[in-house]
């Protein structure tokens, strides 16, 4: 396998910046996932490493060769797309040696090959049969196992598992998850759903408007996101955002709006003259609202909310809020019994509490 390195990639439509100078390094054996919003450029990346689209600016290595110059043949990577792409009049076994074939590969390390990848993949009893007489998710081992069987150094999946439903996409994140360890592969993967990258990544990159807005583990990414952006795009349900001001009032910080006023302590934020009056917002997750505190002291004071909406999930149960003007999401674990309309105190954990400031929306808490 190979490590990747992306250095100030620019892509330009004419006018029209899609990537603005983007730099990752991807290490050996590494599972990357590049994470965004439609149009956010991920996709453009890849297909720019795999040489299916200029380069406008900047440099591309894969095991510290330049890759620029060279043809999509000569990169010796793979690519998984959205559109499993297979030929209908070919069986599972011809699809997968298909790249190998035309090669002109020897016979019996073709035979080798495919049976390593479909044993890989559990083919074995499909080999035989055409694409039309699979399901979706078999579709998409095929295409996988048609990449793994031409041993490149870098594994790229683009959006790989859009195109199936909600079973189907859990079972194939497992089977992507079990391949990286299986073949200890460097994988690039391209999605725009937040859960397969927290799933499936070593790190997750995050992409907005063609700029990496921050680079890290899942969880690092998860629990300490660098700005709004990112603190709403990873995490499900979103992430709550409220506006207010952040005040000192006898020696101590204040969050305070129109609707709600709560302390904030020292440790979460250290107090500077510059964040007297500062207008900041408060993220919180639902997860870390609850409507009991059972004495825990990590909790603000309560916050008075009128209950909107309650959506019954069977093992959690989401409560949709008003506190004034603010709309705010509770996700509780318990059937809270509340119907809506009804005054419910709230409490919000400080521990898990981020704040932003209101003009370049970067995190500003530890």
């Amino acid at each position: 396998m190979a490590s990747v390195k992306f250095k100030d990639i620019e892509k330009k439509y004419g006018d029209v910046t899609v990537l603005k100078g983007v730099n990752l390094e991807i290490k050996d054996h590494e599972f990357v996932v590049i994470v965004g919003p439609s149009g956010c450029g991920k996709s453009t990346l890849l297909r720019m490493l795999a040489g299916l689209e200029e380069i406008t600016d900047g440099e591309m290595y894969i095991d510290s060769s330049l890759v620029n110059p060279l043809s999509p043949s000569e990169r010796k990577i793979a690519m998984v797309f959205q559109d499993y792409a297979l030929y209908p009049h070919m069986t599972v076994e011809e699809n997968m040696s298909f790249a190998l074939r035309l090669k002109k590969t020897n016979k019996a390390e073709i035979a080798d090959r495919v049976q390593e990848a479909s044993n890989i993949l559990k083919l074995n009893k499909f080999l035989k049969r055409t694409p039309k007489a699979l399901s979706g998710g078999q579709r998409q081992r095929v295409a996988i196992g048609r990449a793994i069987v031409r041993k490149p150094k870098v594994f790229l999946f683009d959006e790989p598992l859009s195109n199936l439903d909600a079973k189907l996409r859990e079972d194939m994140r497992v089977e992507i998850a079990k391949l990286h360890q299986n073949l200890n592969a460097t994988i690039i993967y391209v999605t725009h759903d937040q859960v397969e990258a927290m799933t499936l990544a070593s790190r997750i990159v995050v992409m907005n408007h063609g700029n990496v807005q921050q680079i890290g583990a899942p969880i690092e990414v998860y629990r300490k996101p660098v700005n709004m952006f990112v603190a709403g795009f990873i995490g499900s349900p979103t992430m709550n955002f409220i506006k207010g001001k952040l005040k000192t009032i006898e020696g101590q910080l204040v969050f305070e709006n129109e609707q709600m006023k709560f302390y904030i302590p020292s440790s979460l934020l250290t107090e500077s003259p510059e964040n007297t009056d500062r207008d900041i917002v408060i993220g919180i997750r639902p997860d870390d609202i609850v409507l009991e505190t059972k004495g825990a002291e990590y909790y603000t004071e309560k916050i008075d909310a009128v209950l909107e909406v309650s959506e019954l999930l069977g093992h959690r149960e989401n409560l949709y809020f008003n506190i004034g003007d603010n709309k705010v999401l509770a996700s509780v674990s318990t059937f809270a019994n509340k119907s809506p309309g009804s005054k419910v105190p709230l409490y919000f954990n400080y521990k898990n509490m981020h704040i932003f400031d209101a003009k370049d929306e970067k995190r500003i808490n530890a």
